[in-house]
């Protein structure tokens, strides 16, 4: 990933915490939710109401009644510490604060001015801290008896957003490129601030002893304790970027952008609730609440919390998903219902997500591959995490190539082909394993047409229009039970139209969350036009579309069988519905039939496609088991000569995207060949492009890569297999060890390095028909590469 300029991201955050609510809130942190974790206590502000009062519910009367907080008057943010809740009234101008362990929460007003404004509320354990719009005084603290609240940050910041754990604060630094500051009695947070170091943060929370936040380009990363887990951000639970975050003693949640359902990892499941979509999460010690989605209420869950997903007793009384604040939205739009909630006293305005990749699922883990390729992806991994370090190292990259010099490096120059070597082959480096010295060649005669795949026009002449009523009958209103994935750009439901088709429909989220990955197209029209145009058996046909004011829908027609992620992974389908594909055989023909589909992308469409999210979620499978490349939203036309390419912005899934690609933003066709090799290790092993190394639950992350090449280059392969599929018969052993051979190629961390696609192809056919018998003209030697 690409890190976006630093003078934009500050005026882009300094406006953020100005005009909009924080996208995340935790232990201790203000939006419209909080909860006094001391007495298991959660107060709200109610919506669609004229004043936007708030009301408590404590666990033991969480079902038969409330606690009406005085004064009745508008509220825009609430926090909650120990045993006291606090919120500012509308404008910012007064701070009052009710003690929930007290019958009838008496009210204790800690501040009012009316030309010093409050703005970010935080609390932890006892102590209150808010900051303000006096520049000799950015932050004020307080302790809940109104006197002042000891330690304050250490010079006078441009403060953005604040939180606070127990014993301590953070703030974001505006003024100092959006760093990590902390101060307070706890001496984690000066071991915070140390881990975080430059890092530019979108956002913050803190828990007890840790915080966690979203940095300039999207990553989820967390700092301070780590006892209990609370540091490890799964790397497979589809987080991308969390919309929402909670963290409490020992763990942490985040709000899945893509669907609004909660991870939580730590000492905290979430299996409880994983099915609810959530607006917002707040945490207390041991237990979370959120807002739902489908009707704004309350649900609680956790070991602190004394009931079992305790629901808002008035589904009828919403609670605000936002503060109603004085503005149009016109940056990232308003919440449906916006002004009703707010009862025509203002809008509720979407929280803004201004990162560069929306296919990344979390920051990447540290790699520590095999001696012979340690230092390259050290070297990625350090420019990925650090982005001071990048105009350097693309200087170094510059200079080492000859771009400076008008000597650019053909990344595309070295094609490996199959051949039969002669005995006296040895292995052409010390990567070459032991058994095999292949060459891999493949013809470079066309068989096919090459077909144009200009977006000249988007609106495909085959593709149909459809109307947003017919999509919506055809998916009883895009009901949850339809829901059968997300997209680049959207939700995917399974819909059946009024002609019996059935189809699967993606329908485009609207707003701030449309995403665009060039210049002017969505990916909604990258996936029209592309689509619209291309044909061919191993890629996902597009049925039609829909256009109607904000709404954006694409339909495809309905693969039966799946995602081959959820085959490989989810273990449900790999117990009772994937017994096809735990053959080995079958496991090869699924590659050679994506492979055969990306080869067109890139052989037969002028100018080339470059798909640039290779994975196994996007490679479906139909009725027939026939395998088909899915999800164009990140496609991009490459150059019609073998070049690199270097693109606006690096896009991709961590674990399949290109090193090269992430780390010098350089694309080329090879970038696909990366994602389809870590594929075929999914394949060969059956495990996870990212996954837990040991105990799945507390395990370290390890990349598949790394974990699988070393014993491909050892002559080991046996090792690594999948033990669902059996050990392969004696045919299929050699199919097997072609496969992860090619596909060990297919991941070196140069592109110049790897086969091209249509190389990879003749390699799986050659595979595939081993499987049956004939063996071609496999040799038994030193497997090595060699240059045109």
């Amino acid at each position: 990933m690409m890190k976006l300029l630093f003078p934009l991201l500050f005026a882009v955050n300094y406006l953020a915490v100005l005009s909009f609510p924080p996208l995340t809130h935790a232990l201790g942190s203000g939006l419209t939710l909080a909860i006094a974790y001391g007495t298991a206590t959660v107060c709200a502000i109610v919506a669609a109401e004229p004043t936007q009062r708030i009301i408590c519910y404590s666990a033991g009367e969480f079902n038969t009644s409330a606690v009406k907080i005085l004064p009745n008057v508008s509220y825009s943010t609430v926090a909650g510490g120990r045993t006291n809740v606090c919120a500012l009234r509308s404008g910012g101008y007064s701070l009052l604060c009710w003690e929930t362990n007290t019958p009838n929460y008496p009210v204790k007003r800690l501040y009012i001015n009316d030309t010093t404004f409050l703005q970010s509320l935080s609390i932890g354990d006892e102590r209150i801290c808010a900051t303000t719009t006096n520049a000799s005084q950015p932050v004020a603290c307080w302790r809940p008896d109104g006197n002042n609240g000891g330690a304050l940050p250490d010079r006078k910041y441009t403060m953005g957003k604040i939180t606070s754990g127990s014993g301590f604060s953070c703030g974001i630094v505006l003024s100092e490129n959006n760093k990590v500051t902390c101060w307070g009695s706890n001496t984690v947070s000066k071991d915070i601030e140390r881990q975080f170091g430059n890092m530019s943060m979108a956002n913050i929370e803190a828990g007890v002893s840790h915080v966690c936040g979203v940095n300039s380009v999207g990553e989820l990363v967390c700092k301070g304790n780590n006892t209990t887990g609370q540091l490890n951000v799964p790397l497979n639970k589809g987080l991308s970027f969390a919309s929402g975050l909670a963290l409490g003693d020992g763990f942490s949640c985040g709000i899945r952008i893509s669907n609004g359902t909660v991870v939580c990892w730590g000492s905290m499941n979430e299996s409880a609730i994983e099915e609810i979509e959530f607006e917002s999460i707040v945490a207390g010690l041991n237990f979370t609440c959120g807002l739902t989605t489908v009707n704004l209420s309350i649900v609680c869950w956790g070991p602190g919390w004394p009931r079992n997903n305790g629901l808002n007793p008035n589904p009828n009384l919403p609670i605000l998903p936002g503060p109603c604040i004085q503005s149009s939205c016109n940056e990232c739009g308003s919440y449906p219902q916006s002004n009703s909630l707010c009862s025509g006293s203002g809008n509720i305005c979407k929280p803004c997500f201004n990162f560069t990749l929306p296919s990344l699922v979390a920051p990447l883990p540290e790699f520590s591959r095999s001696r012979e390729s340690r230092r390259g992806l050290l070297a990625f991994a350090i420019v990925g995490s650090v982005g001071a370090f990048m105009g350097i190292c693309s200087v170094i990259y510059c200079l080492w190539t000859g771009v400076c010099f008008g000597k650019k490096k053909v990344h595309n120059s070295v094609q490996p082909m199959i051949t039969q070597a002669g005995s006296n082959g040895g292995p052409g480096s010390n990567n070459s394993p032991p058994l095999r010295s292949l060459t891999i060649r493949r013809p470079s005669p066309r068989a096919m047409m090459r077909q144009r795949s200009g977006t000249s026009s988007k609106h495909a002449d085959k593709a149909e229009e459809f109307s947003l009523a017919e999509l919506a009958a055809a998916t009883n209103g895009f009901s949850l039970e339809n829901k059968i994935g997300a997209g680049s750009f959207g939700v995917v439901y399974r819909g059946k139209l009024l002609d019996g088709r059935e189809v699967a429909i993606k329908r485009g989220e609207t707003g701030s969350k449309t995403k665009k990955y060039q210049e002017k197209e969505t990916a909604f029209d990258s996936e029209l036009a592309f689509l619209s145009r291309l044909h061919h058996k191993h890629l996902v046909s597009l049925v039609g579309y829909c256009e109607e004011m904000d709404e954006r829908l694409l339909v495809y027609e309905y693969m039966k069988n799946g995602a081959l992620y959820d085959h490989l992974h989810d273990k449900n389908n790999v117990e009772k519905t994937s017994s096809l594909l735990n053959s080995w055989k079958m496991r090869i023909k699924i590659a050679l039939d994506a492979a055969r589909g990306i080869e067109y992308l890139h052989n037969y469409a002028v100018p080339p496609i470059i798909h640039r999210d290779i994975k196994s979620s996007n490679i479906l499978i139909d009725l027939n088991w026939t395998a088909r490349v899915s999800d164009f939203g990140l496609s991009m036309m490459g150059p019609e000569s073998a070049q690199d390419y270097r693109p606006m912005k690096a896009v991709g899934t961590v674990g399949y995207i290109d090193p090269e690609h992430y780390s010098l933003n350089v694309l080329t066709t090879k970038s696909d060949v990366y994602g389809l090799g870590v594929v075929m290790l999914e394949l060969l092993t059956g495990k996870r492009a990212i996954f837990k190394n040991g105990d799945e639950n507390g395990g370290t992350p390890t990349s598949l890569v790394d974990f699988a090449v070393p014993a491909i280059i050892g002559g080991e392969v046996v090792k690594v297999l999948d033990p669902r599929v059996g050990p392969p018969a004696l045919n299929e052993a050699e199919a097997v060890e072609l496969m992860a051979y090619t596909a060990m190629h297919c991941v070196n961390l140069e592109g110049k390095d790897r086969p091209t696609i249509g190389d990879i192809v003749s390699n799986l056919e050659r595979a595939l028909n081993v499987c049956d018998g004939s063996h071609g003209s496999i040799s038994s030697s030193a497997f090595s590469i060699v240059s045109e």
